[in-house]
């Protein structure tokens, strides 16, 4: 007979995560990074902190000139789709209010109030598919909440009756406005969504920031934000504001050595050389068929560690027009000359001694080969960042106050380095007969109001705008506009990357991808002096009508805050992967002068090739 069975107690397993969707890993970093909303089958999440990324546990990307900067030990590639499982990032259902069409009565309440099948979004009740709320609510802080439906049915001096309110969402169909979408209440009370978006609209019915994270595993919320909340679409551009830092890979870093000592340098940072020169002929990355020497493995380490205890200067990374900007200085020196390190090889045009400069430039550059590290640092909501948005404006990534490491890619591209004549520019700006000078202080001067609202309370930071960074950052959307035509990229592949101050007057058009597709080859191409110089004057040309003309040429004030002035959609604006500065400070008529507006622009005699 056989022995009876011993029953044992085994422990409940855990759920294992669904998975909801797959994105780009690029994505993750300028689209979908943290706290941002993203709509995955038919219903709508928003990306988990880093406290719960399942990625691997130490930096597996190396770009020291950005840690420093940002005060990381290294930084992580988000998991790509097609990673081995395990690796993920999490996402949390928000918001958490769904409507039912299929219900007559259009109720509005909690997801897991409609009992939907687990890997279904279908209303237990009907089978009608559940529709996720419209509506969201944010303030400028980052925080993110619920629309807060109830408050809005119920404000206006009309209380609820005695029991248990149940909303209900309808759509009358009568237009596209607001006023057609109604919400009800079961003890009677009625309110449609018009007036909502008005920036009183919340504060004038009694509802303050409640310091929503929905995005942290913890559900708390933050107390004390005093900043007013405001109502958003579900979609807005306006509820998330990547902060994207980035930095190109230049000598001495942009040698590979710094890539695989970079690997190492956490266990190696507070170590002596001794213990270093060991293990790195353990890791065979000296002797043998290395082609590194001891000694050099020494010399990047010791490179290392002079960034990482802030020996070295402070390389800013923030607007690209800063004065002080270390980091856009260095690599300006580098574009400069003929380099061929690693990850950055950069030449002159080899037509140079067969063709002239184009007017009005003194060095072109072709980049045939870079390295790009982009990372999410923190988001803003409801307005885009400025550098003069103090911490608390800027949203946490994790529950821990400090990461040590923050989300990155790396990409790889091609690129044409411009370098404006500095003679010729500064003849420019300081003649007075040009306009220039008028025209740049009419949108410096709107800056600087702008940034007096943003900073109410705070000594208002002086405004970067002048005629230079006008120039340079109308002329690279011209560039990338006609660019577009020939080199075989969309204007949304190629990006600008402007290098403006008292010492900088230069401008780097490029592509860069994540993989092999950023280096065709065929951008490099434009930088042929034969090929450049046709290019401007065409761009010259092209830009010297706008369909929208003369509304746009003679515009007093465009774009955001009016910080631009003859720019619009028909002929400067940009998609956002290609603008750095959110399509502002531009004007074709610096470019091209205006006699009409009595601007003499600095390539307005460019002759056609």
């Amino acid at each position: 007979m056989a022995p009876p069975r011993t029953r044992t107690t085994r422990t409940p397993r855990t759920p294992r995560p669904t998975k909801e969707g797959a994105v780009r890993r690029t994505q993750l970093v300028s689209t979908y990074g943290v706290g941002s909303m993203i709509a995955l089958g038919e219903r709508s999440f928003v990306v988990g902190g880093l406290d719960d990324w399942r990625v691997v546990d130490h930096p597996d990307l190396i770009e020291v000139r950005l840690q420093s900067r940002l005060g990381v030990r290294g930084f992580v590639r988000p998991p790509a789709p097609d990673l081995p499982p395990g690796a993920s990032v999490p996402v949390r259902l928000f918001p958490q209010l769904y409507t039912c069409p299929g219900d007559h009565e259009n109720t509005l309440r909690r997801y897991r109030q409609f009992n939907s099948p687990r890997g279904r979004n279908r209303c237990a009740a009907c089978d009608g598919s559940l529709t996720p709320s419209r509506f969201v609510v944010a303030c400028r802080n980052g925080h993110l909440d619920e629309f807060p439906y109830w408050q809005w049915v119920h404000s206006g001096g009309r209380e609820a009756s005695g029991g248990k309110c149940e909303l209900s969402y309808r759509a009358t169909g009568r237009s596209s406005a607001l006023r057609s979408i109604v919400i009800s209440c079961s003890c009677g009370a009625e309110a449609s969504m018009e007036g909502a978006f008005g920036r009183g609209a919340l504060v004038s019915i009694g509802y303050t920031c409640r310091g929503g994270r929905p995005w942290l595993a913890d559900d708390a919320a933050e107390q004390g934000c005093t900043a007013d909340v405001r109502t958003l679409q579900r979609g807005s551009s306006a509820a998330w504001f990547p902060v994207v830092r980035s930095a190109l890979s230049i000598p001495p870093f942009s040698k590979k050595l710094f890539d695989t000592v970079g690997k190492y340098f956490a266990m190696w940072r507070d170590v002596g050389d001794d213990v270093v020169a060991q293990q790195a002929r353990s890791l065979n990355l000296v002797g043998g068929r290395s082609e590194y020497t001891e000694q050099q493995v020494l010399d990047a380490v010791a490179e290392l560690r002079k960034h990482a205890a802030g020996e070295a200067p402070d390389p800013s990374v923030v607007t690209g027009f800063e004065p002080a900007d270390v980091i856009r200085q260095e690599e300006y020196e580098q574009l400069g000359h003929e380099r061929d390190e690693g990850h950055f090889e950069c030449a002159p045009p080899p037509d140079s001694g067969e063709v002239g400069l184009p007017e009005g430039f003194d060095r072109v550059m072709q980049v045939s080969r870079l390295r790009e590290v982009r990372v999410l640092q923190t988001f803003t909501r409801v307005e885009a960042p400025l550098e003069s948005d103090t911490a608390e404006r800027f949203a946490p990534l994790s529950r821990s106050s400090v990461p040590d490491w923050l989300p990155g890619v790396e990409v790889s591209g091609e690129g044409v380095f411009l370098r404006l004549d500095p003679d010729r520019l500064r003849r420019w700006e300081e003649d007075p007969t040009s306009g220039a000078a008028a025209r740049s202080e009419l949108v410096r001067a709107r800056h600087e109001a702008a940034l007096r609202r943003r900073v109410s309370g705070r000594e208002v930071p002086e405004s970067p705008v002048r005629s230079r960074l006008i120039l340079l950052h109308s002329l690279a959307h011209m560039i990338i506009n006609e660019w577009s035509l020939n080199s075989g990229y969309p204007a949304s592949a190629l990006r600008e990357r402007l290098y403006v101050s008292d010492q900088m007057a230069g401008l780097l058009i490029y592509t860069a991808s994540s993989d092999s597709a950023g280096s065709l080859g065929g951008l490099v191409e434009q930088g042929k002096l034969a090929k450049l110089g046709p290019a401007l004057a065409s761009a010259v040309e092209r830009a010297r009508w706008c369909s929208a003309d003369p509304l746009c040429m003679e515009a007093e004030a465009a774009g955001s805050d009016g910080l631009n002035l003859a720019a619009c959609h028909s002929c400067l604006l940009l998609p956002e992967t290609s603008c750095e500065l959110n399509n502002v400070f531009l004007d074709r008529a610096v470019v091209v002068g205006s006699e009409e507006e009595g601007v003499r622009g600095y390539l307005e005699q460019l002759p056609l090739g």
